[in-house]
């Protein structure tokens, strides 16, 4: 644990400021062109069922960029293009895929597994890294309906992204990334 600690830390003990300095000049290059960090942030959130995007780091840059209330607008708008894109993905390609690697039997518990549990695992399961992504999928491959899918999602997204675009404009507001 502490070697892991140290390898995570000891960067910015060491390079502290140059990190600070590097991370203020990107910084304020985004706040120069508020369409386009708004987009790439958003981009970036949205593509996260996709691709291994470090969502806390990239929801709590939209809170340092945007302020507070765009950067949970942002946050929550692509966190939720990801969620509602990975349900779709699941749920139209995903089964017949999965179908044929676990059974229909299987499918058919899944479903009761998120009938029982459905509403508790996209709600629990949002913030956790690769969590996130998992639950989103496995909620489409049962078969969730979409406008409970859609609603539940999008509450917890909204939840998630208040609370990272707080820290970041917290951390605007002290002129340092590195406390968010």
């Amino acid at each position: 644990g502490a070697v892991v600690a140290i390898a995570i830390i000891g960067p910015f003990i060491v390079f502290g400021e140059q990190i600070e300095a590097w991370t203020e000049t990107f910084l304020e290059s985004a706040r120069m062109r508020p369409w386009t960090s708004a987009m790439v942030l958003g981009g970036l959130l949205g593509s996260d069922i996709l691709f291994p995007v470090p969502s806390s780091i990239v929801s709590t840059a939209c809170g340092v960029v945007h302020g507070f209330m765009g950067g949970a607008l942002i946050s929550m708008l692509g966190m939720t293009f990801s969620c509602l894109a990975g349900y779709a993905i699941a749920k139209w390609m995903g089964r017949p895929l999965v179908s044929r690697f676990v059974g229909d039997r299987e499918l058919d518990r899944l479903h009761g597994m998120e009938e029982k549990y459905g509403d508790w695992i996209i709600v629990v399961a949002r913030p956790v890294p690769v969590l996130a992504e998992a639950s989103v999928l496995f909620l489409g491959l049962s078969a969730m309906s979409f406008a409970r899918f859609a609603v539940l999602s999008t509450l917890s997204n909204l939840a998630i992204s208040i609370v990272y675009a707080a820290a970041g404009a917290w951390a605007a507001g002290i002129h340092s990334f590195f406390p968010a």
